[in-house]
């Protein structure tokens, strides 16, 4: 049995225990039960986990509250008002310990990724020069008229709605961060795009962010965050239309655009 799920048969055998024994009056307990309410439902994360426990201590909140209108309830107020405390104190440490979970899991990732990193460098016998990593690099770029070299990495590099990337992104990223290690006046601006679903406040946030993690892990395979440029353009630039699933997948991208040997970089857009 899950850690959490032992904690709340605990919360829960305190309330049977405890039952109508507090001594608050039912308009404080019932006031301290919509305080807790409030306060556990907001966060996304726990409303996403947490569900049937926020059911539960809503559902004994507006229980409290319609008892609080009659006249000599008093008593079933308090009991509800401390049920809905309880759920709600059920859902906070479940939603904790699963934000807990998913940083671990972050870690988990970012380990994989790094020592995937380091693999590829013993492969790679040293830092390799010039044409050959010329080579390696045009291999995934592509080249734009005003704006140079351009490295598009795509939407299957990371989960849905989400700006980890995955480990597989690592192979890519250990070529362009090896080309700018030997290329010192290098420099790279890194462009998120999304696809036109949602809200375009959100897109343009989680667009920001996938670029951000690309920027992160070349700063961990050793490239200075001076020389790297962050960009988060939204549904702004399709590619291809929006109309499709395979369109909206290749809108969904992040692009690395390579600077000039002096360090310039194309406008940007």
């Amino acid at each position: 049995m899950k850690q959490w799920q032992l904690n709340s048969i605990a919360l829960l055998a305190l309330t049977l225990l405890a039952g109508c024994s507090t001594s608050s009056s039912p308009r404080q307990a019932l006031a301290e039960a919509k305080a807790d309410f409030e306060a556990v439902s907001k966060p996304p994360a726990i409303q996403q986990s947490t569900e049937q426990n926020l059911h539960q201590a809503d559902e004994s909140l507006a229980r409290a509250e319609r008892l609080s209108h009659y006249w000599g309830n008093g008593r079933e107020v308090v009991h509800y008002a401390y049920l809905s405390s309880r759920y709600s104190a059920i859902a906070r440490e479940q939603g904790a310990q699963n934000l807990a979970g998913e940083r671990i899991s972050g870690l988990e990732r970012e380990r994989a990724r790094l020592e995937l990193a380091l693999h590829e460098s013993q492969q790679l016998g040293g830092e390799p020069k010039g044409e050959w990593l010329e080579m390696q690099l045009a291999s995934l770029a592509s080249s734009e008229a005003g704006r140079g070299l351009v490295v598009t990495l795509g939407d299957v590099l990371f989960d849905t709605g989400r700006a980890d990337l995955k480990p597989a992104a690592t192979r890519s990223l250990l070529q362009v961060a090896s080309f700018l290690r030997v290329n010192e006046n290098r420099a790279v601006r890194i462009e998120g795009y999304s696809d036109n679903q949602g809200d375009a406040q959100q897109n343009l946030e989680l667009s920001r962010a996938r670029a951000q993690s690309v920027s992160a892990m070349l700063v961990d395979l050793g490239i200075s965050p001076q020389r790297i440029q962050v960009k988060g353009y939204g549904d702004a630039h399709p590619i291809a239309e929006n109309a499709s699933a395979r369109g909206r997948a290749l809108n969904r991208r992040v692009e690395i655009v390579v600077s000039d040997e002096k360090g310039v970089l194309g406008a940007e857009r």
